[in-house]
């Protein structure tokens, strides 16, 4: 029986079955092996499409990522639909899927008071001339999941969107979140600016469980918690 759906466009799909849309929608676990080569190759021919090829691709070779990986640029270029860039790509994809199983995963940094933010965001601000502002964010064992950049400034300050801060925790599943900011002038005085927006977001991470549990002050010699200090 004719798959119809082999030779629709993969753009006239619904928009839940596209190989692209569904790993963001859902997930990358959900999509099939050939979904995932379609994405590679992101296009297939006239006679079917991305996914159908990489269906094709992968039951010629007994649906074995392994004995596809080992295929030369020549064999995967016999398949029409797949030139030399596309067959490159997925080569070079297997590859570093075949790198990673071999890299030591490293172990995440604990989070015990705010010395170890400072020692871990001080090379971040040192001597830097203007104002940057960024979360640390951790998850329910303190580990750290990641440091992102929030905003650049000036000399005299920068801004925090809560907006931006916090879809930065829910993009990467955190528990909590550490606020850092410099101060070039080297004070580590808070500026009732930087009170309120912490205890503004404060408030909301509670509603969002996404709790606010510091706001560090760094400078190039030392810092100023919040927290320490019983302002938050």
């Amino acid at each position: 029986m004719t798959n119809y759906k082999q030779n629709i466009k993969i753009k006239f799909w619904a928009e839940a079955d596209r190989p692209r849309e569904k790993l963001i929608l859902r997930g990358r676990r959900l999509l099939t092996d050939a979904e995932l080569i379609a994405i590679l190759i992101r296009a297939g021919s006239d006679s079917e499409t991305a996914v159908a090829l990489g269906q094709r691709l992968l039951s010629t070779f007994g649906n074995d990522l392994h004995v596809l990986a080992n295929k030369p640029v020549n064999d995967l270029m016999k398949f029409r639909g797949i030139g030399e860039a596309k067959a490159v790509t997925i080569i070079a994809a297997l590859e570093l899927g075949r790198r990673r199983k071999e890299s030591p995963v490293k172990e995440s940094v604990g989070i015990i008071s705010s010395r170890d933010v400072y020692e871990l965001m001080l090379p971040v601000f040192a001597d830097l001339n203007h104002e940057e502002f960024w979360i640390l964010l951790l998850n329910r064992g303190n580990k750290v999941i990641g440091k992102y950049q929030i905003s650049r400034g000036g000399q005299a300050g920068t801004v925090a969107d809560p907006k931006i801060i916090f879809r930065t925790a829910m993009d990467h599943h955190a528990a909590f979140i550490i606020l850092c900011h410099n101060h070039p002038s080297g004070s580590l005085r808070p500026s009732q600016q930087d009170i309120d927006i912490t205890r503004r977001l404060v408030e909301a991470g509670k509603m969002m469980d996404l709790l606010v549990i510091d706001h560090l002050i760094i400078t190039n010699k030392s810092f100023y918690s919040l927290c320490d200090e019983g302002v938050i």
